[in-house]
């Protein structure tokens, strides 16, 4: 009797003993899985969110243009680095056309400081000049910053022209010298790199000064009218194409891209000559082309267009990258 009571003491001490013991071994079981040391066991490490990309921007890279025609170049301004990039031929010069209107405006305004306002006349002039590219406008305008058009012999730009080498450290721009249009400011010769540097300098507000700055940005950003003969007239026409037409929504969505374009088919030389400037926070691009007035402006718009695209950095559809964090043994 003694010996069977003996057992049964013993069996429930073992039962009891197990049903103690399954809670600390499940804790020790626990505490190797979240790493917390013994046993040889692996677990995977899980691996960090992808970090987002930065937003789409342009950046310096490779641009391949199938391309007809006697002169083809740009330039490309990093506006947080101020590093200039573009073709091999990016320094060379050809006229600038309309797209100098943006700097003769922005010089006007300047000039009349923060206490002065131009006549309603005027300020609509300067408007004029550079949502519809009138060359009327544009002309009341220069005379107005102190411009000239008096031909002379002088390879010295107009004060206008000067002032703009200048105050936006311009170096390959330079009068045009081309009979009849001899000091013409649309015949001004600029680089595409001198042109880039034009655009950030009219966004940083050395070209307009501070008051006037906003002011021109916004004009240049509600530029309108396409490369369609109904919007094109004798001394005005339609200049919302080229490089904007390249920018994907991703970019244009970020904040206003302004831009003032230059156009003219010339029989001096049988090329249209088309320019197209476009800058934002973040950039300022510039292309400059001449190519046979046969191909028409919807050619060199898309020429335009073609280069800004290939800048988008990164590319749309660009796979994201996600660090790979390796499987640990523990």
């Amino acid at each position: 009797m003694r010996s069977r009571v003996t057992l049964v003491l013993a069996i429930t001490a073992v039962v009891l003993g197990g049903v103690l013991l399954v809670p600390t071994a499940y804790a020790r079981l626990a505490s190797d899985d979240s790493g917390g040391g013994g046993g040889g066991g692996t677990s995977s490490v899980a691996a960090p969110a992808p970090t987002p990309p930065p937003p789409p921007t342009l950046a310096a890279g490779p641009v391949s243009v199938s391309y007809k025609g006697e002169f083809f170049s740009w330039a490309l301004l990093d506006r947080t680095t101020g590093k200039i990039s573009g073709s091999p031929n990016m320094t060379a010069t050809s006229s600038t056309e309309s797209m100098i209107k943006a700097w003769i405006v922005s010089d006007y305004l300047r000039q009349l400081g923060p206490k002065k306002q131009p006549t309603a006349a005027l300020k609509e002039a300067a408007r004029l000049a550079i949502v519809d590219s009138n060359d009327k406008a544009a002309n009341k305008v220069h005379a107005a910053a102190g411009g000239s058009y008096k031909p002379s012999s002088s390879s010295t730009p107009d004060a206008v022209i000067q002032r703009a080498i200048k105050i936006c450290g311009l170096t390959d721009t330079k009068r045009g010298n081309v009979a009849p249009y001899t000091g013409y400011w649309s015949f001004t010769r600029m680089s595409p790199r001198d042109a880039a540097r034009v655009g950030d300098c009219i966004a940083d507000g050395k070209a307009a000064g501070p008051t006037w700055t906003k002011w021109v940005l916004d004009q240049m950003s509600k530029v309108r009218g396409t490369t369609a003969a109904k919007d094109q007239k004798a001394e005005s026409g339609g200049g919302r194409w080229g490089i904007i037409d390249g920018l994907p929504k991703s970019i244009t969505s970020q904040g206003p891209v302004s831009i003032k374009n230059g156009w003219t088919p010339l029989n001096y030389d049988g090329n249209w000559h088309v320019n197209c400037l476009a800058v934002t926070s973040k950039w300022s691009l510039a292309v400059m082309l001449r190519y046979p007035i046969r191909s028409g402006l919807d050619y060199g718009a898309k020429v335009c267009a073609s280069v800004a695209t290939q800048l988008v950095t990164p590319q749309p559809g660009a796979a994201l990258k996600v660090p790979q964090q390796p499987v640990g043994k523990l």
